[in-house]
């Protein structure tokens, strides 16, 4: 029942993420205000991370699994994709580089927060 009640949690805020969607003007997609509510409900201690941390878990575990579908349905398009190939692949690159740095200097501000602590 544990489990049951972690899944209902995160459903429910992805199901309000994607009612905001609808309300707000922005182009964000529903699962980031999800996320946004429910990093909100977790630092007003209105949902204890004990509750979301095993389905949370889970799925991230299955996440990759989620990706074939989409990487199939674009094998599908590939002649409408091939003109955008070059163009793509620069926006792959770039941005995944971009993360990695983005990634390693917030993880080394957090190791240097915590070790001045």
């Amino acid at each position: 029942m544990k489990y049951l009640r972690g899944f209902g949690i995160i459903l429910c805020l992805s199901a309000a993420g994607e009612i905001l969607r609808r309300f707000i003007p922005l182009p964000v997609p529903g699962s980031i205000y999800g996320l946004a509510l429910l990093f909100v409900l977790l630092c007003l201690k209105l949902v204890k991370l004990d509750e979301v941390k095993v389905p949370s878990g889970f799925l991230i575990e299955i996440m990759p699994v989620m990706f074939i579908p989409a990487a199939v349905g674009l094998m599908d398009r590939v002649d409408e994709v091939s003109g955008f190939i070059v163009p793509i692949m620069v926006i792959v690159v770039v941005s995944t580089f971009v993360v990695l740095v983005v990634s390693g200097l917030s993880s080394q501000a957090v190791i240097r927060r915590r070790r001045d602590e």
